[in-house]
């Protein structure tokens, strides 16, 4: 006979299909997040992007450090961003809720950020590598030809390469620190629901390419202020999608 009270069932990591209107609705709310306590979300921008500042310029080890704790830092702005939205006032210490609830799982998705980079990079490089070395080898103008084509064509396969493994990273932080998802599991969900929902993505991709054009032009410093634009429009479209928390 079971005993009570009966423990909640675990979240399965559905997902649902919504309108490509909904990209815009996303970065609206990412705007509301930011402008509800704009001061607070400048001061953890900035803190967030002199600590990764710092460990970028540490040869090797910072990098790797940078990769592997991205998803920690994302999963304490999405903290932040829920904290924000129910009325709180987000803090500084938001930012390593992340080392608090699933860090290993956490650093787990990060790992998997950084092995698909790296052997997206390392086809890229055997490609564009192949078509330089025989560009060199046939010489004259149809050996430029030969070797522009290989690294166009290396070019355009790692980006191809890279689409599916953001759509299995965007939620996999959400999912595993929000829904105490496994890794795996939490790639697979993510991975399913962009799948669903590809023109919103489409839209919300084109968007974010544009702001980031923009943000960039002032010296970077747009980046304050889209940095957590970005994180509640993730926020907002992980529970929009999957509709749990």
């Amino acid at each position: 006979m079971d005993e009570f009270p009966l423990a909640a069932p675990a979240f399965s990591g559905d997902s649902r299909t919504v309108d490509a209107g909904n990209a815009f609705d996303w970065l609206r709310q990412g705007w509301v997040v930011f402008m509800a306590q704009p001061g607070q979300w400048l001061i953890l921008s900035l803190l967030l992007l002199i600590m990764m500042l710092g460990m970028s310029v540490v040869p090797l080890i910072g990098t790797l450090a940078g990769n592997l704790l991205t998803p920690v830092f994302l999963a304490g702005l999405l903290h932040a961003c829920r904290r924000t939205l129910n009325g709180e006032t987000p803090e500084a210490g938001d930012l390593f809720a992340g080392f608090k609830a699933n860090a290993g799982n956490l650093i787990i998705i990060g790992l998997v950020y950084m092995l698909g980079m790296f052997g997206i990079f390392l086809i890229g490089l055997a490609i564009g590598g192949g078509g330089l070395l025989g560009g060199m080898m046939a010489g004259s103008m149809l050996g430029a030809g030969v070797a522009l084509g290989g690294v166009a064509l290396a070019m355009l396969l790692s980006l191809v390469l890279s689409v599916p493994l953001f759509m299995a990273l965007w939620f996999a932080p959400a999912l595993v620190y929000f829904n105490r998802m496994s890794p795996i599991e939490a790639l697979k969900a993510s991975f399913g629901a962009c799948a669903k929902n590809t023109l919103p993505f489409l839209v919300y991709g084109l968007i974010v390419l544009i702001l980031t054009f923009f943000a960039a032009l002032p010296l970077f410093l747009g980046f304050l202020v889209l940095l957590p634009v970005i994180a509640g429009s993730i926020y907002v479209s992980y529970r929009d999608i999957f509709l749990a928390d």
